[in-house]
């Protein structure tokens, strides 16, 4: 649940939020405290719709008996996985966190005790998990409150619609807007998911927020 006091400081920071909090309210994100299971499906979803990742994640699920654990993951076999809807480039990644998690050379139950950055060093060395997969992580997982994802094209469409520009910023430019939200980059990055329902995205458009 983003807090009073994060609300406050994020439209101190940024009154073009200020209608978004308002007409949004509070926005519940529980953490996903399977950490192994959260990557999985992350890299699951990755350039799919929420419904379709969610049909695949499911089918992933009952395949694996409701134990997606690195074990299973490794075990399974390529063919059976791409059955269920998962490219093999995806198999690949998936079992490579799996064979991280299993060899030690990623460590998900202490991840919490490090920085940001050093999270995200430790999850991009291994192949299939970019910089916004380990994004993704920090906010939905981690709970980390000042996280904002240059690469994310929602995120990127949200700001445009938000300043009302007639391109799409660049990340030099993303970087500049987002740096006035720290320490609450996380709650700027939910409330901006939440304005392309396609409702608030009209009262945007209409003019509403200035």
């Amino acid at each position: 649940m983003i807090s009073k006091k994060t609300r406050r400081g994020l439209v101190k920071a940024d009154r073009r939020f200020a209608y978004l909090v308002e007409i949004c309210g509070d926005i519940d994100v529980p953490l996903r405290e399977a950490h192994f299971e959260s990557l999985i499906s992350s890299i699951i979803g990755q350039q799919l719709s929420g419904k379709v990742a969610t049909v695949i994640w499911q089918r992933l699920v009952t395949f694996l008996k409701k134990r997606v654990t690195p074990k299973n993951v490794m075990a399974a076999d390529t063919e059976a996985l791409r059955g269920l809807g998962i490219s093999y480039k995806k198999v690949e990644y998936i079992k490579n966190i799996a064979g991280a998690v299993l060899d030690k050379s990623l460590d998900l139950d202490n991840l919490a005790k490090y920085s940001d950055e050093e999270i995200i060093e430790q999850l991009t060395r291994i192949k299939g998990v970019g910089r916004w997969t380990a994004e993704m992580f920090l906010i939905f997982s981690l709970g980390r409150e000042d996280v904002y994802s240059l690469g994310d094209g929602g995120l990127t469409r949200a700001v445009r619609n938000l300043y009302g520009m007639e391109k799409e910023p660049t990340k030099a430019q993303l970087a500049e807007i987002s740096s006035r939200w720290s320490p609450y980059r996380t709650a700027a990055s939910l409330y901006l998911w939440r304005s392309l329902d396609r409702d608030i995205a009209a009262c945007i458009e209409s003019g509403k927020i200035k």
